[in-house]
């Protein structure tokens, strides 16, 4: 119930931004929106919807920069994701400091893919190396929007620490918590600390 009437609370306000900032990603020729397969409760597989942030080629180029980059390599490996990311786009640059790449997924929250708070959904391919790690309660919930690590030095912590913020929400859950990583998140939206 928390979902679905925060989401038409902010459905007023975050359409008309979702559509203008589609417009100015498609202004560089590219389509608006990007969506992935993301694991979700139960390890049920959906599509996660995102503004494009990342060039059109962006796999390619990012086998490419690895490849040729040791140091890169290691920090892809380590924490699935690189702070220097040749892929992303000027615009895409902005959109992620400020996560406003991330709000078409009240979309997936509406279809019941995903909740407003929870764990964040992880890709198909790194559910094994998730599962490895020990992480079980994950698949108790529907992945969340915003959540621990979302609000915590995500770009600092390794992939398998996403297991730590994970059950650490799990045992810990309750509307009140819930609450806080919302007010948290806008003012991490407001401070520009994502990547």
């Amino acid at each position: 119930m928390f979902d679905i009437l925060f989401v038409l609370l902010i459905a007023p306000f975050v359409l008309p931004l979702i559509a203008v900032l589609a417009l100015l990603v498609r202004l560089d020729g590219g389509p608006a929106f990007y969506s992935q397969v993301r694991v979700g409760r139960g390890g049920r597989k959906f599509r996660m919807l995102k503004l494009r942030t990342m060039v059109r080629d962006a796999d390619s180029r990012l086998a490419q920069h690895l490849a040729q980059n040791p140091q890169a390599a290691a920090e892809w490996a380590q924490k699935q994701k690189l702070v220097d990311d040749p892929r992303i786009t000027p615009l895409g640059r902005v959109l992620r400091r400020t996560s406003l790449d991330e709000l078409p997924q009240i979309l997936n929250v509406l279809r019941g893919n995903m909740s407003v708070v929870g764990p964040r959904p992880f890709t198909a391919e790194q559910e094994a190396e998730y599962r490895q790690c020990g992480g079980a309660l994950y698949f108790a919930m529907r992945p969340g929007l915003t959540g621990p690590w979302q609000v915590s030095d995500r770009h600092g912590s390794r992939f398998v620490d996403r297991k730590l913020f994970d059950d650490h929400y799990v045992r810990t859950l309750s509307l009140g918590n819930d609450l806080r990583y919302v007010l948290l998140t806008v003012v991490a939206m407001i401070a520009c600390t994502g990547r």
